[in-house]
């Protein structure tokens, strides 16, 4: 079922989006309809058992290129997915659920859990999270109207 394009979100290749359910109201996600999951940066990845349910704990950096204000989460792990990277390698990630914030705009996503240090996003939307909700303007970066901006630590001046 596809809606019409006036009723959908219209976003960039790039946008501010929130995480809710994390704590986290400010993260820059790559819009990437070529990749299918979703993918968030998530670095201490821990698997444990809470009253005969998997869950998750790991700790995401919100800032691309900020180690500080790590954000420590606990998620019930739905599942270990096999993902295919853009370069061809498989690995088996876990899989959580959680609310995605896009503008005014709030719904509920999975998301795979890797360690994207290296990449230059620390989150990554692909077309299932995207699928019926959102219009891709590849030429655009940061159309949601209500933009999440980083709270980013003042300079001292010096003396």
């Amino acid at each position: 079922m596809t809606q019409h394009k006036e009723l959908l979100q219209h976003v960039g290749w790039r946008e501010w989006v929130c995480l809710p359910g994390f704590g986290i109201d400010a993260i820059k996600a790559k819009i990437d309809t070529g990749a299918l999951t979703s993918s968030l940066h998530a670095f201490q990845v821990e698997r444990f058992r809470r009253q005969q349910t998997d869950y998750v704990r790991f700790q995401i950096h919100p800032l691309q290129k900020g180690v500080e204000n790590a954000v420590q989460v606990e998620a019930p792990l739905i599942e270990i997915r096999s993902i295919r990277s853009s370069n061809g390698h498989v690995s088996e990630r876990p899989v959580i659920s959680t609310p995605l914030q896009i503008g005014s705009e709030c719904w509920t996503i999975e998301l795979t859990l890797a360690n994207r240090d290296q990449m230059g996003f620390r989150m990554l939307l692909g077309r299932e999270a995207l699928r019926g909700r959102c219009l891709v303007d590849p030429a655009g970066s940061y159309l949601t109207r209500c933009q999440p901006k980083p709270v980013r630590k003042r300079k001292r001046k010096a003396p």
